[in-house]
């Protein structure tokens, strides 16, 4: 996408849109419903933390769109954290994304899809991790031979996602009668609104992604805040609303007893067997492009570390196929520890660390805003509208959920934090050994 030093400017207000949700929408609207409203302990609640988690995204998005417009390289959260606040914490940064984060993500989306498949076909729960597995080593096999082959999954998968939110809006508000609001969730667990926007922020993932395309974009000072305040929104109210339609049709303390089968369960309420199995197709469907899109992403972060020596073995993790131009070794990487943590794990424990760890990173993200200000005032073709309040609405929502699932679930958070510090002399001994070396204007020595 470079020409003469910079990125062609080719994508206007509609493809940024249809990007945002498209990378946006996944499984989590459709298997997170039960953990929210258990969380928050009851219905009122639940459906405000799908508001709320939707109003952080989008105050996420809008500022990291002028990160990402003032240091516009490839490498995406580590290469601006490296950019802002120094070497270290950029690793620190790649490192968590490439040995929790993405793992954990890619991790979870597979055994979604193997639960879900298995329960299509009435198989045992024996066979959802090896479905589970298959469907990541599938796609990783397709991605493998090259852009082309995971980006035409991406398109097929982004149409088809939206059928089952469709349906399930409509004929939910059409035919049901159960009571939405104040309706409790039937269980002791009430680990609070923190813990109910982290499982929301699991279905808002990948927003993240849209500042990255801000130097492609004709007129990203008007057209990046448009496509992210409407992308965001529009995914926003469907959450809310099929959230409101799985209420009208099944008490919330069913939703919570039902936990992933949730969504399914409603549509087949609704629709009967058969239409219950059409619209369970569809969520396969949105899921396995989920998955195809964290499985082509994530490896080129551990491409762009590699390609910078910031990682132990990079001359072997920054090779590309010759023949399909994919990080192939990266992918490999990327893969096998997301393997490894679905056979030892569930896929909402890795979904929460996964949205706990990168939002660590997401807060300094965040911050470096009023430090790219500060350094260059009047820099940058897109600026985040109503500053400082929108970047202070991201930090001051981010930090609640960080603290508040500190609190409520304090180990799983040490352990997230333990194997992120673990890279410290990770990166110490790749740096003695005089591997790294210095990127970018704001860089700082460590």
């Amino acid at each position: 996408m470079e020409q003469n030093g910079g990125l062609k400017k080719e994508i206007g207000l509609s493809v940024a849109m249809s990007l945002v949700m498209g990378t946006v929408i996944g499984s989590g609207i459709f298997m997170k419903p039960g953990k929210v409203i258990e969380a928050a302990g009851g219905s009122s609640l639940a459906l405000l933390a799908w508001v709320l988690g939707g109003i952080l995204s989008i105050a996420g998005g809008l500022t990291i769109a002028e990160v990402s417009v003032r240091i516009p390289k490839t490498g995406g959260l580590y290469v601006y954290l490296e950019e802002v606040y120094g070497k270290v914490w950029g690793f620190l940064c790649g490192w968590m994304q490439t040995i929790i984060y993405g793992p954990a993500i890619i991790g979870a989306l597979g055994l979604y899809f193997g639960l879900l498949l298995g329960d299509l076909f009435s198989l045992s729960e024996s066979m959802y991790l090896p479905l589970g597995i298959g469907a990541v080593l599938f796609l990783s096999l397709m991605n493998s031979f090259g852009t082309k082959y995971g980006g035409s999954i991406q398109v097929i998968t982004t149409i088809a996602k939206f059928m089952p939110i469709l349906l399930i809006i409509v004929m939910g508000l059409w035919k049901g009668n159960e009571q939405v609001l104040a309706m409790g969730s039937g269980s002791a667990v009430h680990t609070g609104m923190g813990a109910a926007m982290l499982a929301t922020l699991f279905a808002y993932d990948g927003w993240m992604l849209v500042g990255f395309v801000a130097g492609e974009m004709k007129n990203p000072a008007k057209h990046l805040p448009l496509a992210i305040v409407g992308g965001l929104s529009i995914v926003t109210a469907a959450y809310v609303i099929i959230n409101v339609a799985m209420l009208h049709v099944l008490p919330a303390e069913q939703i919570v007893t039902l936990g992933t089968k949730a969504a399914g369960t409603t549509a087949t309420t609704l629709l009967g067997n058969f239409g219950g199995k059409i619209v369970s197709i569809g969520i396969l469907i949105s899921i396995f492009g989920c998955l195809n899109g964290k499985i082509l992403a994530f490896p080129r972060i551990v491409l762009a570390m590699a390609e910078r020596k910031q990682l132990p073995f990079s001359k072997f993790l920054s090779i590309i196929s010759a023949k399909s131009g994919v990080p192939i070794a990266a992918l490999g990487l990327e893969v096998t520890l997301a393997i490894l943590v679905m056979v030892v794990s569930n896929p909402d424990y890795l979904s929460d660390m996964a949205i706990f760890a990168v939002y660590i990173f997401y807060i300094l993200s965040f911050i470096a805003v009023f430090l790219l200000r500060k350094r260059d005032p009047n820099g940058g073709s897109y600026r985040v509208p109503l500053y400082p309040f929108i970047p202070l609405i991201a930090i001051i929502g981010s930090l609640f959920v960080v603290i508040s699932t500190l609190f409520s679930a304090f180990g799983d958070c040490m352990l997230a934090i333990g194997i992120t510090l673990i890279g410290l002399p990770v990166y110490y001994v790749i740096h003695r050994r005089g591997q790294g070396k210095e990127v970018g204007s704001f860089s700082k020595k460590a």
